[in-house]
């Protein structure tokens, strides 16, 4: 019986005219028929920055280190670009509709009229770092929003360098980049296959490995802490790994006065990035 139906039906169909398919719709510039998400893809797998939005725009822009492949503006952001940077731009914005914009970015993204391509920064090496200033390194942190904003303090507090992983760890565009808010420009990424691996090579170069840990086993601030130094923060559910823990030369913990006694990750980021570059600069003037 299922085989006479089959045949039935293939041969009703064979006497249908033939209509060809219409091509699927494309966008302007993105992938077909979606919107490209470049925040989800691995770091190592990343040759094109996607920046959008004022602040990681404009900061790219005076960047000279930035290699800027193609600038889409709308008409009033291109006008606001010309009167902010006061000189004459890298390239010539592409002036659009703000729904050109829409289709190349995350859905609810907030452009501002700005849409940016460009290469990836250099990245430094572990033989590269000078140590003369706090290294960050992100145990699996893979929120794009944590690590954006633990970026901008970041590159508020001048740190040399951010170390992160190739798996488990968001790339450094799209919505990364817009919650930096231009932190990107100042604070490079070094991209590792293994931050077990990196952290003893570090040690072997004597940077101090202090991770951070709400069981750690002294308070942040009573430390001594020196350069060169690397701070190690975990990810946001498990915090950090146990062979990341075994890396480092100490585990470290902020003793919050209050009820509360955990912190999201990128708060934090900015309050031990605060105690480390005041012991360091600190031990440097002794």
């Amino acid at each position: 019986m299922a085989r006479s139906f089959i045949s039935r039906d293939l041969s009703t169909m064979s006497e249908r005219p033939f209509r060809p398919r219409k091509p699927k719709f494309q966008r302007p510039y993105g992938r077909p028929g979606r919107r490209d998400n470049h925040s989800r893809q691995r770091p190592s797998d990343i040759d094109t920055t996607i920046l959008y939005g004022w602040h990681p725009v404009v900061e790219a822009l005076r960047n000279g280190n930035r290699e800027i492949r193609r600038l889409l503006a709308t008409e009033n952001s291109a006008r606001r670009l010309s009167e902010e940077l006061e000189q004459p731009l890298p390239i010539e914005p592409e002036i659009v509709r703000p729904d050109e914009i829409n289709r190349l970015v995350e859905p609810d993204a907030v452009h501002q009229g700005l849409y940016l391509e460009a290469d990836p920064l250099p990245s430094p090496t572990l033989d590269t770092l000078s140590g003369k200033r706090v290294v960050l390194a992100l145990d699996q942190i893979t929120d794009p929003h944590n690590v954006g904003a633990i970026v901008r303090t970041a590159a508020a507090f001048g740190v040399e360098a951010i170390i992160t992983t190739a798996r488990h760890s968001p790339a450094a565009t799209g919505v990364l980049a817009k919650s930096a808010s231009g932190g990107l420009e100042h604070v490079p990424f070094m991209i590792v296959r293994n931050l077990a691996d990196s952290l003893i090579a570090l040690g072997e170069r004597g940077f101090q490995r202090i991770g951070l840990d709400s069981s750690g086993e002294a308070s942040l601030g009573e430390l001594k802490l020196r350069n060169p130094v690397i701070l190690v923060l975990g990810s946001e559910g498990k915090g950090l790994r146990q062979r990341t823990r075994e890396c480092c030369d100490v585990i470290g913990r902020l003793d919050m006065p209050g009820a509360i006694k955990s912190l999201n990750v990128s708060n934090a980021a900015a309050i031990s990035l605060y105690a480390v570059t005041k012991a360091v600069s600190g031990s440097a003037e002794q």
